[in-house]
């Protein structure tokens, strides 16, 4: 979810697309690593651009420079607490202040009181002329009772309001949710360009490409995996760890990010017991194993169980424990 300091040609393409259609609700799908922040932003400021053409804002007039120092009073974002403060958009002063008096963590989900004050938003006037706009992101993290709260506004906005919703889970969001909205689903990028938009972050061209490849070609994804420190040579180190039982090397990942890792090894593994080619690996660095494919498909399938609730973890350090220990007796298992 790093937010891109360099423009990606394939979001560029899907905003002028995008601008080219008539509606008030968005709803941008598709798998992580493709650009749901950033296309979803560049939507909202197109939107709410004073000077904006066929291909989108024109990053010049105030209402550009409100949105990048995070001061637009048309704009109102709706994310997970700890998704606002790792991409730099300030908390309401009451969430901020009890989060720095430790009376509680910030949230990783949307919170109902959230969506309560969507709902203020959008009925005052707009302060700019250019209407309102709601961002959401990422929509799968407003539960059932939260999402209920915007559905009436959602479906019949007062004035001149304009919804985006973008989402890597689609399936997790209500039905009434998404009906509401028209579907984008998101692109895919040319190696090419998203080999161009790594070096421009910095990558070297023969790491941006390992990255990629162990990222299944997702930009954003093998962007984040740099800066967050995992090279592609921890990623490669990581099938033989895990066969090991060498817990510590997953031990900086959140839960979420150590289970996506640990199904990555296991997706390619049922590949190569497979005869078929690996997706994220190259088949010399998957630890052999004597496994069936049915009992690495079921350790895949434990993993897609466990990740449903990864974020909320009644113990984070016993359940990476049991995480490795299942990969580990699975991988060394006989058929």
């Amino acid at each position: 979810m790093t937010q891109a300091v360099v423009s990606a040609p394939w979001i560029e393409r899907q905003v002028g697309q995008l601008l080219q259609q008539r509606g008030h609700a968005w709803l941008l799908q598709g798998p992580s690593g493709l650009g749901h922040y950033a296309l979803a932003l560049a939507l909202a400021r197109a939107w709410l651009c004073e000077q904006a053409g066929p291909a989108g804002a024109c990053g010049q007039c105030p209402s550009c420079h409100a949105i990048d120092v995070r001061t637009h009073a048309d704009l109102l974002m709706l994310m997970p607490e700890t998704t606002m403060l790792e991409l730099g958009w300030p908390l309401s002063s009451e969430a901020q202040d009890k989060i720095d008096k430790k009376e509680r963590k910030p949230s990783k989900e949307i919170r109902v009181d959230a969506l309560r004050d969507a709902v203020e938003f959008c009925q005052r006037t707009d302060a700019r002329g250019r209407g309102k706009v709601v961002l959401v992101f990422p929509a799968e993290r407003m539960n059932a009772i939260a999402a209920n709260t915007l559905l009436k506004t959602l479906e019949e906005p007062p004035g001149h309001v304009r919804f985006v919703l973008a989402s890597e889970n689609t399936q997790l969001l209500l039905p009434t949710i998404r009906s509401r909205c028209l579907t984008h689903t998101l692109q895919w990028p040319q190696q090419p360009e998203s080999l161009t938009w790594l070096q421009a972050h910095n990558l070297p061209r023969d790491e941006a490409l390992r990255l990629l490849a162990l990222m299944g070609d997702r930009p954003e994804d093998a962007l984040a995996s740099a800066q967050e420190g995992r090279t592609s040579a921890w990623w490669i180190a990581l099938p033989q760890a895990v066969a090991k039982g060498q817990v510590q090397h997953l031990a900086e990942l959140g839960p979420s990010q150590q289970i996506h890792a640990l199904m990555k090894v296991a997706h390619d593994a049922v590949l190569l017991a497979s005869g078929a080619t690996p997706r994220y690996f190259l088949a010399s660095e998957l630890p052999a194993t004597q496994a069936s494919v049915r009992s690495l498909s079921d350790w895949y399938k434990r993993l897609q169980h466990s990740l449903r609730t990864s974020e909320h973890p009644f113990n984070a350090g016993l359940m990476l424990e049991a995480l490795v220990s299942d990969a580990q007796q699975t991988l060394s298992s006989k058929a």
